[in-house]
């Protein structure tokens, strides 16, 4: 996904349409769909909020593996399309038959889904990537989809320790430095440069 300037966040308009256990649900309209994708903790409720500027539309949870379905939100910012947030993978404290149903879910939209337009893959800039996250890397390489790396929780590292890191990540995960970017939900950092991305990719 390249990017070009960004709409302002107040110009975003978007309504949360439903939560949706099967990867493979008709929405109508047909509009191009950006996913987020990343494991349960690393901020994808805050980021989305911040993404068009509406606090709480996305429910952000203290607790790790909340989202459980495909919520689709549908926004209205240039030409419309939706934000598909995923069930966050890699999270031990639930059960096993939850475990198994988020993989299925991940799994059926990323390998079935014709209507995905471009992923969204959330990393924490502070931990190093995780063998969810390599093994998820050769899934999203396998796919072929427009992979957009965002490194989040930029606001808890120093300026040389963000260079450092997203460079050891990028390398790690076999990405290309054009294919991530840093950005902080909390302070703001990286999001007028994630939208421009998301409406790039969405205007094709």
């Amino acid at each position: 996904m390249t990017s070009r300037a960004a709409p302002k966040a107040s110009d975003a308009i978007a309504t949360f349409l439903g939560s949706f256990s099967n990867p493979m649900e008709v929405i109508e309209p047909v509009l191009p769909e950006i996913a987020f994708l990343g494991r349960s903790n690393v901020g994808k409720s805050s980021l989305l909020n911040a993404l068009v500027g509406i606090k709480g539309l996305a429910k952000v949870s203290a607790t790790p593996g909340k989202t459980q379905t495909m919520n689709v939100f549908k926004v209205d910012q240039g030409r419309p399309y939706y934000l598909v947030d995923l069930p966050g993978y890699g999270y031990a404290k639930t059960s096993k038959t939850n475990r198994a149903s988020f993989v299925a879910l991940i799994d059926g939209y990323l390998n079935r889904r014709l209507t995905v337009t471009g992923l969204v893959w959330l990393l924490d800039i502070r931990h190093d990537p995780s063998a969810e996250d390599r093994t998820m890397a050769e899934i999203l390489g396998d796919r072929g989809l427009p992979v957009l790396a965002i490194f989040t929780k930029a606001d808890k590292l120093g300026t040389q320790a963000i260079r450092t890191q997203a460079r050891a990540i990028t390398r790690a995960l076999g990405l290309n430095e054009e294919q991530a970017q840093v950005t902080s939900s909390k302070t703001g950092a990286g999001i007028a440069e994630l939208r421009a991305t998301i409406a790039a990719a969405v205007a094709g």
